[in-house]
């Protein structure tokens, strides 16, 4: 009858286990999911901010004798454009390049409409990403104007406001949803942990009774929820990268490059699932260390 009753307890405690693996492993996939979308989102967010260039044109006077001297000037500012600080890229576009673009442009195969390079050499550049921004824009093209021999610079500043305001309210809403999830998973992980002390709850006393210190009886509690959130956060993980890969795969993008985000989100994700367990795991344990004996029937 005592070997039934062992059997039962031991089949109850490995169901209530499992419960508790699956709820934290479930809850940081979804936890993780919002990090990866976080981090691609940002990612993203700056390579089109880095789409909107600005224009730096030379000067349109053009006389052919002084072609070698003027061409070494260009390249010479060119290379100082490069070393500004709200320079991401610069690409520098030549008299005869630019005609060839407006001529593609405009359909033109031939030289009928204008045989000279009449437009004027420039320079197309990219911004970072932190210069994308109503409050600074201002400040870089002043920056690129200083540089001697550009003699203007032409930017759409009201495209550029406008890419900004939705890319920064498109991050917001993930962030916003990204805090939320957290949230979740304080509460479900919390949840899961508690309902497993509940069961427990005649054993915490009845040790505390018979003279265990309070140390004592959380250390073995404490290592259990070690284990069980370091196990639920690497199922989670495991299926949380499985699913993206396939995603990824399946769109032909590999996404952000960066290892080191990957490396800094499974911490995060390996330390929420652990620290939440714990945590629930001492102040659940504690609540019944605390009660009456008569209180555990009320709890």
């Amino acid at each position: 009858m005592a070997k039934s009753v062992d059997e039962f307890n031991k089949k109850r405690l490995r169901s209530s286990n499992i419960t508790v693996v699956i709820s934290i492993a479930l809850v940081l996939f979804l936890l993780g999911l919002m990090g990866l979308i976080l981090i691609n989102a940002q990612k993203y967010s700056d390579y089109i901010k880095e789409q909107l260039v600005v224009n730096a044109y030379f000067d349109e006077n053009y006389d052919v004798k002084d072609s070698v001297k003027i061409a070494k000037m260009e390249t010479e500012v060119f290379k100082e454009i490069q070393t500004l600080a709200p320079v991401k890229k610069a690409t520098y576009i030549t008299r005869e390049m630019a005609s060839k673009e407006a001529k593609k442009a405009m359909g033109i195969d031939t030289d009928a409409l204008f045989e000279e390079n009449i437009f004027p050499s420039s320079i197309e550049i990219a911004l970072k990403p932190e210069y994308v921004d109503p409050a600074k824009i201002d400040q870089a093209i002043k920056v690129i104007k200083g540089v001697p021999g550009i003699i203007d610079v032409k930017n759409d500043s009201t495209l550029m406001v406008d890419v900004y305001n939705n890319l920064s309210r498109i991050l917001k809403w993930i962030l916003g949803f990204s805090i939320l999830f957290l949230i979740l998973a304080v509460v479900l992980i919390n949840n899961s942990i508690r309902l497993k002390i509940f069961s427990k709850r005649f054993i915490i006393k009845t040790m505390q009774l018979v003279g265990a210190k309070r140390r004592f009886i959380l250390k073995p509690f404490i290592i259990e929820a070690v284990i069980l959130g370091a196990i639920g956060s690497v199922i989670g993980l495991l299926a949380l990268f499985g699913v993206w890969y396939y995603f990824t795969s399946q769109i032909g993008s590999s996404f952000v490059q960066d290892n080191n985000q990957y490396f800094w989100l499974v911490l995060l994700v390996l330390g929420v699932g652990i620290f939440i367990t714990v945590l629930s795991t001492v102040v659940a344990t504690w609540r019944f260390l605390r009660s009456n004996v008569d209180d555990l029937y009320y709890s």
